[in-house]
């Protein structure tokens, strides 16, 4: 009898510790926090499901569309042969509907604190038809560049930025992917083929994902943006820049378009 008194207390003693070791790993293992519910890749720890905004908008063109030049290919057959009709250069373009493509759209202030890390898949530039594509893209600074060639003819690389490292490389038919990283924001830097002088790519290098570029029909959307005032900024390769200053609201959209005209 005396044996079993010694040992109820241990066993309730044992107990109690295996239970406050459960409690214990269950509040390390439960999230604590809205960034880490949701996967938030912009960092911005006040954010919680639902709290982001965005900002959408329109980029017209007013006036007579520019005349466009076609393209002569014809130094390079490869080139020519892509081609059944004329080409023309995506820079000065205008939609049908009066719209502008290709314009790059991006937060220029506001976003200071809204770092983030740049995504592990890279963004990649082919060059096909002797065009690149995309014309206007936009990389976060230290994320993969890989260029890429879909053609039969040699092409060369050669971006030309201000803040960034210049580099110049050639790239025959079935070489492997360039690839590349900057290590500075810069809007933009701009690319070209010194092999076929008419191609021509913009690239904005930024330091969080807040960028766009608009479409076919001149629309543009930025996802995500914490709610916030802002300064955005459209970007053309042809008609300058513009700005505008925008409150973005909790699951709310903001708007912000653009007129450009002939400089």
């Amino acid at each position: 009898m005396t044996f079993k008194k010694s040992l109820l207390p241990a066993t309730l003693l044992a107990l109690m510790v295996v239970t406050c070791l459960a409690r214990k790993e269950t509040a390390l293992s439960w999230p604590r926090g809205g960034s880490e519910l949701m996967g938030d890749p912009v960092g911005s720890a006040p954010a919680q499901a639902g709290a982001a905004g965005a900002i959408a908008g329109r980029v017209t063109f007013e006036g007579a569309k520019p005349a466009l030049e076609p393209i002569d290919m014809e130094k390079d057959p490869v080139c020519a042969a892509k081609h059944k009709s004329p080409a023309y250069p995506q820079d000065g373009a205008v939609n049908p509907n009066g719209t502008l493509p290709n314009v790059f759209v991006y937060i220029k202030a506001g976003a200071e604190n809204a770092g983030s890390a740049p995504p592990t898949q890279p963004v990649i530039l082919d060059q096909r038809g002797c065009t690149y594509h995309p014309h206007i893209f936009g990389i976060m600074v230290g994320q993969e560049l890989q260029v890429v060639s879909s053609d039969a003819t040699t092409h060369n690389i050669h971006p030309m930025p201000r803040q960034n490292k210049e580099w110049n490389r050639s790239q025959p038919p079935g070489a492997a992917p360039l690839t590349a990283r900057f290590t500075h924001p810069e809007i933009m830097i701009p690319v070209k083929c010194n092999q076929h002088p008419w191609m021509r790519a913009y690239i904005g290098v930024t330091t969080n994902r807040f960028y766009a570029v608009t479409s076919s029909e001149g629309t543009f959307s930025i996802q995500g943006v914490p709610p916030g005032d802002y300064t955005i900024e459209a970007w053309t390769a042809t008609f300058g820049t513009q700005e505008r200053h925008v409150t973005v609201s909790a699951g709310a959209p903001a708007t912000a378009d653009f007129t450009f005209k002939k400089p």
